[in-house]
């Protein structure tokens, strides 16, 4: 595995193009067409060309260290912001100042010193198989641990890191000690042995083989709207439900994909122009009708596919601490066996 994590970072190395004046240079683990428009429109209306990598997001954050000060990169986009913590942790980004930035991105979905920043947000609801189980006997993540949901759940496995932050923010919500409780009870109701991707949960519990599934919301909405006939047709036998909407509860666990500026960025100011971009209407737009994603700026409406979902209530924990609480989630996750 290390090796073709190397082999990995040396190919990006030879892909790096010769850079110029007026550019910005992109590390993205997204994938180039969840980001290459809007990307295309930034240069169309600023003149600055964008230089793109993309790769795997644990690659370009070693490709980063191991660069240092020679690195290319202006700005890395990721997805988690579990993973945003582990490359401010690491050294490779930078504190920036930016108005638009501050007032356009709620304050639970950046950085508390401004080194990373939410572009779009995410939800992690539990999806239910309609007919199998009814909407009133479901209620939070917490009520999952129930007896009747023995051999019915889906869920991917814990080197997920989308499990490991819905876990970190458990461990912030309610301690370490019932966190631990949680999974350990958890773990006894899976359908099988964690597999494949969110997309295969959402297939599985189609198919018969569990009647709940954990999943984050932009891949349901990627299924209902793909051309993909079959994913499609197993999105729609399943229903979202929000959970821990409860008054005075803390609402359903949310995440990020997101953007910062690289410690040893050559561009910064175009950076900080870049991620401004990316926070216009235009572009919260476009993330939410092509990405099926929610945006972070108040004035951007969901698509109409997500908004036909009806609102719900958001965990408002500042998500630096699924970063925080990302060791200690692994730990659980170990001791409770979840595989």
């Amino acid at each position: 595995m290390f090796k073709s994590l190397i082999t990995s970072i040396l190919a990006f190395s030879f892909l790096a193009p010769a850079f110029a004046a007026e550019e910005v240079n992109v590390y993205s683990a997204r994938k180039e067409k969840l980001i290459k428009p809007l990307l295309e429109e930034f240069t169309k209306e600023s003149g600055i060309k964008v230089n793109l990598l993309t790769g795997k997001a644990d690659a370009l954050l070693k490709k980063l260290e191991l660069e240092g000060e020679n690195t290319p990169a202006d700005v890395l986009i990721t997805t988690d912001a579990g993973r945003l913590y582990r490359a401010k942790t690491a050294g490779v980004l930078q504190a920036i100042e930016s108005e638009t930035l501050i007032e356009q991105i709620p304050e639970n979905l950046r950085d508390p010193e401004n080194e990373w920043f939410g572009l779009t947000y995410r939800a992690r609801p539990i999806f239910y198989v309609k007919g199998k189980v009814k909407p009133e006997e479901l209620s939070s993540y917490e009520a999952l641990t129930d007896e009747k949901w023995k051999g019915r759940i889906c869920i991917r496995s814990s080197n997920n890191i989308y499990n490991q932050s819905l876990l970190a923010s458990m461990i912030a919500a309610s301690g370490e000690e019932q966190a631990g409780e949680w999974a350990k009870s958890f773990v006894k109701n899976f359908a099988r042995p964690p597999k494949g991707g969110d997309r295969d949960q959402i297939k599985a519990a189609a198919s018969g083989q569990c009647d709940i599934a954990i999943a984050n919301s932009y891949y349901y909405a990627a299924m209902l709207n793909g051309k993909d006939e079959a994913q499609k047709a197993a999105a729609n036998k399943l229903a979202i439900f929000w959970p821990n909407q409860a008054e005075g509860d803390r609402g359903a666990h949310v995440n990020v994909s997101g953007g910062a500026v690289t410690k040893h960025a050559k561009h910064k100011e175009n950076a900080i122009k870049l991620l401004e971009y990316m926070t216009t209407k235009a572009s919260q737009t476009w993330y939410a009708e092509k990405n099926g994603e929610y945006p972070v700026t108040a004035e951007t409406k969901p698509s109409e596919l997500i908004q036909g979902w009806g609102g719900f209530k958001a965990d408002s924990l500042n998500l630096s601490a699924l970063g925080e609480n990302n060791a200690e989630a692994l730990k659980l996750m170990d001791k409770a066996g979840w595989k």
